[in-house]
């Protein structure tokens, strides 16, 4: 048990665990004791001096070891001669602080006043003006007059990119090194830094892109100046004239909340626009982070290319269509097909937009299908993680696996978390046949070859079980096996966390078979921090599967067969030319969509859907966290939610269906879906007192991320039973002479309608078509040199710019998805260089 000291803060007596900083026990009682170079979350350094305070501890004699006591009885207190850093100084019994007293006050003018002489006087301009420490705190305890010559300050170059996302004013930064403690320590991105010393002491990128990070833009959160800002941001309105919208994140299946802020423009004929993403705290989700596909993907939801009214097939062109009917007609042919309907959703629709799609297919007697390259879910409904489950909770005698999944690409929040875990003591183990940046806080690194990854799961079994399947030839043996088995086995939690690198949808069903076999015969199943996690590639992936949805081994086959295909948040015909055929193929098809992608381009109807942004729902995160989020501006007059969509649909067909309220729908929900008994929106709302406690009245504690007062979600509950232990078939893929194996992998940044619509990721984020390939197979296959390559997989050729990654393994061509060749599995694929670049070379 931790050990507990009782002190004093300015006349408040308090209670913390011993080894508490005295910053944050002030904060802890309400008290404010400024800071620009603390962070909660980051380890003290004691740089710029802002929180002096004056520091007593009682007296000891020396002779007794004894406290000193004063005639009335109380402890008599010894103050040190200097003021003492609030943010280094920890706790001790007995300890007086007095935070505001006149020495305290002048120490902080002068601190002040120092910070001011090169700071340039930009508040009536500078974007961070009214959520700013520097212009806050000089307000509370400056004098107002300076004894420095104003014609001294420095005067250096302003809006510098340090990339083309975040910019830097050399002038306003005041050297607090909050962002680059946050890239090296907490992002392990260590791409910028100080260069030069003294008044010449500046921020620089060390990276090329510039700021090459996945996670740079919570750097200007940390910022207490508007020394940094984002491209999308700057001079683009103040805080004050912006109200904030809470929201989740759609991008991935973490889960982050963020905080939309908002105003309206005349330049925009008056619509309200989203004009920044911040974080918004969640201690059992993000934290206070946010990735940048999360902090400007939102763009998307305000493109000029978004479908503006319903559009129907008449004499072989789209045209315009009222809402009647367009959804007239739709029930019509419905009505007609019957049990040939097929509904193809995917995790971009909230939980009611699936639910209301689930229930409208079950109605005709159609299927639900879910649109996914992965599987698993149904075990995660059973043994996946349960309520109270947090991975801030994980350090000695807990571990972690990670098995097919580059998480800090997949999941990049998912990634600050396991390895803030690993640096608190948890056991980490990554299998996977490449490099991956969360090796590098892996207790035990298990290599295999791609195709291995269920066989070498089973070998960890093999290890700790007597039910001993029968593995394949090439399963992975040894010592590092058998020490990372008995870990496993010896750790109080365990998490094991599977993707779908270089794995289909047949290769992720058994990956989260072994995975579960795991658990199961370590005993990890049905309490909190245990279970399996998907790492799946949509926001409600998880959430699809909890309410029914499953996917089709053979994709083409049934939609192909359908006699109408209801496609909701997919573009099957965009993704693979194979699947456009199927939809071709099919009698009746409508798309619910936000943009013309090419599956729309092919249906009979085309019904314009709302985006997050502009709609109230729900997701359900890959931990099985429920979270809402809420409109940030007005729905576009003639788009309309997912769920009214199919339940007017419904309606039509003389199906029950609420069409008119989220939360209605959601109450249907929960009252059919078992793992939802007892969820409403109001339990989805409900916040409880988070550490460290940040809000907006004090931006120099936490930073511009916001304090949470709209809901921390709620995860489901365990589903009782755990499965049976059942042994999954394992093949290897026999490649033809001169083949090389194509597999596929996530990318962040991708080439989706939700990504590839933001302009400013464009630019250097979201990379052109390619394939990478290891230098020793390119020049095996006679392609050194060589920048754009034809592969032929089937009977269709592509053509892609060639990468060279020395991690790679030899013989595998990487297919990242949505970014190379549309690959669901891996295949064989021949592979030369593209003819035209040859000649011309």
């Amino acid at each position: 048990m931790t050990k507990l000291v009782t002190l004093t803060i300015d006349g408040k007596e308090m209670t913390v665990p011993e080894g508490m900083l005295i910053v944050d026990a002030a904060k802890k009682i309400g008290i404010d004791i400024p800071v620009f170079c603390y962070h909660p979350k980051m380890e003290p350094v004691g740089m710029c001096r802002m929180c002096l305070v004056e520091v007593g501890r009682p007296l000891i004699d020396r002779a007794t070891g004894q406290p000193v006591h004063e005639v009335d009885g109380s402890l008599k207190i010894q103050y040190g001669p200097k003021l003492d850093t609030a943010c280094t100084t920890p706790v001790s019994e007995g300890m007086v602080v007095i935070g505001m007293s006149d020495k305290v006050k002048a120490a902080r003018n002068e601190i002040l006043e120092f910070l001011l002489t090169s700071h340039p006087l930009d508040c009536p301009v500078c974007d961070k003006g009214g959520e700013c420490p520097l212009q806050n705190l000089t307000m509370g305890f400056r004098q107002g007059e300076s004894r420095f010559n104003y014609a001294d300050k420095m005067h250096l170059k302003k809006q510098v990119p340090l990339g083309e996302l975040i910019y830097l004013d050399r002038e306003r930064c005041i050297q607090c090194g909050r962002c680059v403690r946050f890239q090296t320590d907490i992002a392990d991105d260590p791409v910028i830094g100080f260069s030069h010393r003294g008044r010449a002491m500046e921020i620089i990128t060390h990276s090329e892109p510039g700021f090459d990070s996945i996670f740079s833009g919570n750097t200007t959160d940390v910022c207490p100046v508007g020394a940094l800002t984002t491209a999308d941001f700057r001079f683009g309105a103040r805080p004050w004239e912006m109200r904030a919208t809470a929201s989740i994140c759609p991008h991935c299946p973490v889960g982050c909340n963020l905080t939309f802020n908002v105003r309206r423009e005349a330049k925009t004929g008056g619509d309200i626009v989203i004009k920044r993403a911040l974080p918004r705290q969640n201690e059992m989700v993000n934290e206070i982070w946010i990735c940048d596909k999360g902090r400007f993907g939102y763009h998307f939801t305000q493109s000029k290319l978004r479908l503006t009214e319903p559009l129907v097939r008449k004499d072989g062109e789209l045209v315009p269509a009222s809402w009647d009917v367009a959804l007239d007609y739709i029930a019509e042919n419905f009505k007609e097909a019957g049990s040939g309907v097929l509904a193809l959703g995917s995790g971009r629709l909230s939980n009611e937009d699936l639910f209301n799609l689930h229930e409208l297919a079950a109605g005709l007697g159609g299927q639900s299908v879910l649109y996914t390259h992965m599987a698993g879910g149904d075990l995660v409904t059973k043994i996946g993680v349960g309520q109270g489950t947090n991975l801030t909770d994980l350090g000695k005698n807990s571990a972690i696996v990670v098995v097919a999944s580059d998480l800090e690409q997949e999941a990049p929040i998912w990634w600050l978390r396991v390895k803030q875990a690993a640096e608190r003591g948890a056991t980490l183990i990554v299998a996977n046949p490449r490099p991956t940046k969360v090796d590098r806080y892996a207790n035990h690194i298990l290599r295999y070859t791609y195709g291995a990854e269920t066989a070498t799961v089973l070998a960890l079994v093999n290890a700790l079980s007597a039910k001993r399947p029968e593995l394949p030839a090439k399963a992975p043996v040894g010592v590092q096996m058998k020490d990372a088995a008995e870990a496993l086995a010896q750790a109080e939690n365990l998490l094991v966390l599977y993707g779908s690198e270089g794995i289909g949808l047949a290769g992720s069903q058994a990956l989260s078979q072994a995975c579960a076999n795991l658990l199961i015969v370590t005993g990890h199943v049905g309490r909190l921090n245990n279970g399996l996690i998907a790492v799946w590639s949509r926001a409600n992936d998880q959430g699809a599967w909890e309410i029914g949805w499953r996917p089709q081994p053979d994709l083409a086959a049934a939609l192909g067969q359908a006699k109408a295909l209801y496609i909701a948040g997919a573009d099957p015909a965009g993704d693979n030319p194979t699947l456009a055929e199927a939809v071709q193929a099919a009698g009746f098809v409508v798309v619910q969509e936000l943009f013309l992608t090419e599956t729309a381009k092919l249906a009979d109807v085309v019904l314009p859907a709302l985006p997050f942004t502009e709609r109230e729902g729900s997701f359900t995160s890959g931990e099985r966290r429920v979270q809402r989020f809420y409109p940030a501006g007005l729905p576009r007059p003639e788009a309309r939610a997912d769920y009214a969509i199919t339940g007017q649909i419904s309606q039509r067909l003389d199906l029950a269906a609420e069409f008119n309220s989220p939360g209605r729908v959601f109450g249907q929900l929960a009252a059919k879906v078992p793992a939802f008994a007892g969820l409403t929106f109001r339990k989805l709302a409900e916040v409880v007192e988070q550490w460290p406690i940040i809000g907006r009245s004090d931006v120099y504690y936490g930073g511009t991320a916001y304090d949470n007062h709209q809901g921390l979600g709620m995860q489901l509950s365990p589903a009782g039973t755990p499965p049976d232990l059942t042994w999954p078939q394992t093949s290897e893929l026999v490649l033809p002479e001169g083949a090389l194996l194509a597999v596929p992998m996530t990318r962040l940044y991708d080439q989706g309608i939700t990504i590839a619509a933001t302009e400013l990721l464009l630019e250097q984020r979201i990379p052109a078509t390619y394939v990478a390939l290891h230098p020793d197979e390119a020049g095996r296959l006679g392609l050194a040199g060589v920048e754009q390559v034809s592969i032929t997989v089937g009977a269709i050729e592509y053509t892609a710019a060639l990468q060279l990654v020395e991690s790679l393994p030899v013989g595998v061509l990487l297919a990242p998805r949505s970014l190379g060749l549309p690959l669901d599995a891996p295949v064989a694929v021949v592979l030369k260089a593209f003819e035209a670049m040859a000649a011309a070379g």
